[in-house]
């Protein structure tokens, strides 16, 4: 690891691996010395914690330095064809006024005005216990925004567990949160700590907030008035002090206005507001985030860094990114691995290679004989035109509500949300006409 002079003053370099070596040699050893006090033991090994902490802190700062300040000043090649605006001194003002005050933010970085708003608030809430809300779409960065507030907070050397509500059945969903007792249901063999008790002093991070049906809404509500929980089968009050963190890609204000949402617990929830900007709104950055990435990817590959031909660097940076930067950073590791020294068009996954015009594709049809087209090739093609048929009457029915439709299919949501990603399916746009048919209606 090498720390990088920001301000250019000398080309020295601090290695920090023999350090941090020597830090868990001490550790160690201080552990099992046999001729300290027990009090004097934890007293070093506290010590050489705070020390270890600060190096890694230094470390983070400095990646998030040197991959900023590289994109800054060195020729990227993605920049003839990006070609973004030059940086805003206010900008580049709050960007440096965060690093300066050593709030640590590894893999978010950028100058987009509202990422670094975000970035602020965050660095204001982190210090206090109150409760925050992150909404985004999804591969926004949400829970890393959550580590972000949780590693600058006072918990920071304390629990963080993550909760994808989501992804817990309704009948499971308040075991998981609050635990249960002996017996309480059946296969419940032993007694078992929830995800409230395992984040005790520390921070918890809720995920997809949106998808927790409403009674375990109210369990939750209750759990952030009384700083209290109760395990499945038992009445006995077990007080925890956690700090909640939640996030979600839906609009937590229009559902509770339809009654899907409790409008208390969005209050109680949202006390700290950050909202993290899609990456279509950011693409004067995706050159950074795709010499970020392509250096992480080649650093875990052990290759050089892959170059991108202009008809590829074409398609990235005109890309809608449905899937934000977490679809930009699997792309750029896919690219990395598959490609040699140069990746093309070719080497995109098929379900978004971009392929000619649709009239252009049809007369082509047309023209080729069906001889051409294998009896298979037929089958899947047909069966693609369907289901794409059957997704959009879908989420034309539901109102756009993905995890509406998931239950009527009787279909897993992650499933059901990488079909509609294969056939380029926005769940929002049928919300938006949703919306203004039923404006019309009522004009």
């Amino acid at each position: 690891m090498k720390l990088f002079d920001p301000h250019g003053f000398g080309s020295s370099v601090v290695s920090f691996a023999g350090l941090l070596e020597k830090i868990e040699i001490l550790r160690s050893t201080l552990r099992w010395a046999p001729r300290l006090e027990r009090a004097d033991i934890e007293k070093l090994l506290n010590q050489s914690n705070a020390l270890r902490d600060e190096v890694m802190q230094l470390s983070r700062r400095e990646r998030f330095i040197e991959v900023a300040s590289e994109a800054d000043e060195a020729v990227d090649p993605l920049e003839a064809l990006a070609q973004p605006e030059a940086l805003s001194p206010s900008a580049r003002r709050r960007r440096e006024a965060l690093i300066e005050r050593s709030f640590i933010f590894e893999g978010i970085f950028g100058d987009n005005p509202k990422l670094l708003a975000a970035l602020e608030i965050a660095e204001k809430a982190a210090p206090t216990d109150l409760p925050v809300l992150i909404d985004g779409e999804s591969g926004t960065g949400k829970e890393l925004m959550a580590k972000v507030i949780h590693a600058n907070g006072a918990r920071a050397d304390r629990p963080y567990i993550s909760v994808n509500c989501g992804a817990i059945p309704d009948n499971l969903l308040e075991s998981e949160l609050f635990g249960h007792r002996r017996g309480a249901f059946t296969g419940a063999s032993n007694d078992r700590k929830g995800k409230f008790e395992s984040a005790h002093t520390g921070t918890i991070f809720l995920d997809e907030i949106g998808e927790l049906p409403l009674q375990g809404q109210v369990k939750l509500l209750r759990v952030l008035e009384s700083h209290e929980i109760q395990r499945v089968g038992s009445d006995e009050p077990i007080a925890v002090d956690t700090r909640i963190v939640a996030a979600t890609n839906r609009n937590l204000r229009d559902l509770a206005a339809r009654g899907l949402f409790r409008e208390d617990l969005f209050y109680r929830l949202s006390v700290i507001h950050v909202t993290l900007p899609a990456l279509r709104e950011r693409r004067d950055e995706i050159a950074l985030l795709i010499a970020y990435f392509g250096d992480e990817a080649a650093a875990q590959l052990k290759r050089r860094p892959v170059k991108f031909t202009p008809k590829l660097r074409d398609f990235i940076l005109t890309y809608a990114w449905p899937g934000n930067i977490r679809e930009l950073r699997n792309l750029v590791y896919r690219l990395s691995c598959l490609a040699g020294d140069t990746a093309d068009i070719e080497h995109l996954p098929d379900d978004i290679r971009p392929c000619q015009p649709a009239l252009a594709a049809r007369a082509l049809e047309a023209e080729a004989p069906v001889a051409s087209l294998s009896l298979s090739d037929a089958k899947r093609a047909a069966s693609d035109e369907a289901e794409r048929a059957f997704l959009e009457r879908g989420l034309q029915e539901t109102g756009g509500t993905v995890a509406e439709l998931a239950r009527r299919c009787d279909m897993n949501r992650s499933h059901l949300q990488m079909l509609l990603k294969k056939h380029g399916i926005r769940s929002k746009d049928f919300r938006h006409a949703n919306q203004a048919e039923k404006a019309d209606s009522e004009s």
